[in-house]
């Protein structure tokens, strides 16, 4: 399930279907290497930390 770092082995697929990115409000996907979510209208990497994906803007890393 998770490791010493809290990282979760998975997210949860019928979270993922709920989710969308709060930009664009558009579809996200799942990085598993990465542990992040991907808005790719909005071009940003949203972080999941403790099994909790946090979609704030602020947070979000931006991709090139």
């Amino acid at each position: 399930m998770s490791d010493d770092f809290n990282t979760p082995a998975e997210v949860d697929p019928r979270l993922l279907e709920v989710l969308v990115c709060p930009v664009t409000r558009g579809p996200l996907t799942y990085d598993r290497e990465a542990g992040e979510l991907i808005s790719a209208g909005a071009k940003l990497a949203y972080p999941i930390r403790d099994g909790v994906p946090i979609m704030l803007a602020d947070e979000a890393r931006a991709l090139d």
